[in-house]
């Protein structure tokens, strides 16, 4: 009976011990995911308020003008001097006026 008596205690501290391991494991484990969400919530919270600032100066920034077209000399492209290019040509052969000539390099050049 010494025996018996023997294995009985071994299994119930063995199974006390199993008990209390396992209470332990679990009581860690709730710890180290408090941890992990209280940190992934800061996370969250700076870059939150990081992109919050990016926001906020994008919309302080005023948006900035496309920059003119290159342009020749006097401020005239070259696309417009062709025009007149043209203008003159026919003009030369009588196809325009002078009025019609100078109506058309008039819009040409804006004014």
């Amino acid at each position: 009976m010494g025996l018996l008596r023997g294995m009985a205690r071994t299994a119930v501290v063995a199974g006390t011990a199993s008990a209390v391991s396992g209470r332990v494991q679990r009581r860690q484990a709730a710890k180290f995911a408090d941890k992990d969400a209280a940190t992934a919530a800061k996370q969250q919270q700076a870059y939150d308020q990081q992109m919050g600032q990016q926001q906020q100066a994008a919309y302080q920034q005023p948006a900035q003008p496309p920059p003119p077209p290159p342009a020749a000399a006097g401020g005239i492209t070259n696309d417009a001097i062709e025009q007149l290019k043209e203008l003159a040509a026919l003009k030369e052969q009588g196809i325009l006026t002078e009025q019609e000539f100078g109506a058309q390099k008039a819009k040409i050049l804006g004014g």
